[in-house]
């Protein structure tokens, strides 16, 4: 029975540090997206060539 309460309390001290360690690293911003910004500068071009032509169409 003490084998039970030995191997319990050693799941709930591994639980809490691994909580503990993805708490710190969601903080520190760790889970940010990177993928946006990179994929973002694909699509700027058709942006602008829009923004441009709707300038284009108003002062004509």
């Amino acid at each position: 029975m003490s084998v039970i309460y030995i191997l319990l309390s050693v799941s709930v001290v591994v639980g809490v540090t691994f909580l503990v360690i993805f708490l710190m690293a969601v903080r520190s911003g760790q889970y940010d997206d990177d993928y946006t910004p990179s994929v973002r500068m694909l699509f700027e071009d058709e942006l602008v060539k829009e923004h441009n032509t709707s300038k284009q169409t108003k002062t004509d």
